[in-house]
């Protein structure tokens, strides 16, 4: 999993910042593993606990086709299904860490799966890793930091 918006472990561009453009930075897919139908993909940021343990959720996607070897920035391709965000704010809810001091570590979770999965669009993160669970065959993880 790569992207050319940011380095892993980089700073975040206020363009894909809730309070900036909001875009979804687009991603590439390597080393993919033998048997992947498709992939999904959840940003949180950990640094909140708002909601326990899991941070708060800023995107879910799921159904990405294997064939696709990424998502190009600002849009899905075709037939992969963009969730709701946790923070109620649309599908794609970018960095938003308040002003300070201190960095938000995000990370966008790709899960490459077995099979292409069955949830509505306003599936949790809990159903979606629920629905998931059995058709894991590999997972990759990028880290984006923002702060105000």
């Amino acid at each position: 999993m790569k992207t050319d918006a940011f380095e892993d472990g980089g700073i975040i561009p206020e363009r894909y910042a809730g309070r900036g453009g909001n875009v979804r930075p687009g991603f590439a897919f390597s080393n993919v593993p033998a048997g992947t139908v498709s992939f999904a993909i959840i940003l949180q940021d950990l640094d909140v606990a708002a909601n326990g343990a899991d941070g708060i959720l800023h995107w879910l996607t799921w159904n990405i086709p294997a064939v696709a070897a990424g998502i190009p920035e600002g849009s899905l391709p075709e037939g992969a299904v963009a969730g709701t965000s946790g923070v109620g704010r649309g599908t794609y809810f970018g960095p938003g860490a308040p002003a300070g001091p201190r960095y938000h570590h995000y990370v966008f979770e790709l899960y490459a799966l077995s099979k292409m999965l069955d949830l509505p669009a306003d599936a949790t993160r809990a159903q979606l890793l629920d629905a998931m669970r059995d058709s894991i065959v590999g997972k990759a993880a990028y880290v984006g930091r923002f702060r105000q």
